[in-house]
């Protein structure tokens, strides 16, 4: 099995030989009913998953997913459906179950790549209903495509966190020529390196190192191993900024007054960095 890597809101799965579209909105992760009915009958997918639809114990299943996730979910009309389902007459298209009932864990699109599109939890539960096989390689295919997606962002990660440190010790070298004098204690020498961290800490986060744990009471690690993404990124540059600027002989007032505007600078262009957005 193989699969298009999901980054954006939108992809596919490939199970069994069928091409499943799925897409990312803000409710959750949703399936292509339309494609998975094509394992049952291709010509005629819509008309698999209607027949779904008219089952009593799909209706249920959906009233029950809806009560659960939809605040808004129109239980008369819910009713009035349950107690239809199941009868020679009874007939039921997603789009008619969304209208009366405000449904949204079913959605229908249009144009090209339109179809029925369902929540995980509710296309799984069809593709059961397509077939038990069929419903296992989707589960397991969809589940390597997260854990994918979770391994791509832990690398991400790690590999900024592996840059700040490598500025980081750009940093510190530049504070051991330039600002710390001879024949000064380790504890002295201690003394301004953390002073000079503290320098960084409070240009990007508005506090220092003790600041974050006095109020931080209980939690694991320091102030840089609860930053996102963005900081990491902008906190490496700050190093090697704040290394060049101790070189030209910069005060620390003057730093702290430079890195921090720097720092305001290059959040606001990274917020809105698309690049960015697909680690989160």
């Amino acid at each position: 099995m193989n699969s298009k890597t999901i980054m954006a809101t939108k992809g596919t799965l490939i199970v069994q030989d069928t091409v499943i579209a799925f897409t990312r909105v803000a409710q959750g992760d949703f399936i292509s009913l339309t494609d998975i009915a094509k394992v049952k009958n291709s010509s005629e997918a819509k008309d698999v998953v209607k027949n779904w639809l008219r089952s009593r114990s799909t209706i249920e299943f959906l009233g029950l997913w809806e009560k659960i996730n939809n605040p808004q979910f129109k239980g008369v009309e819910f009713d009035s459906f349950k107690l239809e389902a199941g009868t020679n007459s009874f007939t039921l298209s997603p789009s008619k179950w969304i209208e009366a009932t405000g449904a949204i864990g079913i959605k229908t699109t249009v144009g090209r790549n339109g179809g029925t599109f369902a929540h995980k939890d509710i296309a799984f539960e069809f593709a059961s209903w397509i077939s038990a096989e069929f419903k296992l390689y989707l589960i397991k295919e969809f589940q390597r495509l997260k854990d994918e997606e979770i391994s791509s962002r832990s690398l991400e990660w790690n590999l900024t966190r592996s840059l700040t440190k490598i500025n980081y010790r750009i940093h510190t070298d530049a504070i051991a020529q330039n600002l710390i004098p001879l024949n000064l204690s380790k504890l002295h020498t201690g003394l301004i390196f953390a002073s000079e961290a503290d320098v960084l800490n409070v240009a990007l986060f508005g506090m220092t190192a003790k600041q974050w744990r006095d109020n931080n009471n209980g939690k694991a690690g320091n102030i840089r191993d609860h930053a996102a993404v963005e900081q990491l990124v902008v906190l490496s540059n700050l190093e090697s900024l704040n290394a060049e600027l101790i070189r030209q002989g910069l005060d620390q007032p003057a730093r702290l007054t430079a890195l921090n505007q720097i720092a305001i600078h290059q959040m606001r262009s990274l917020l809105g960095a698309p690049s960015l957005k697909k680690l989160k």
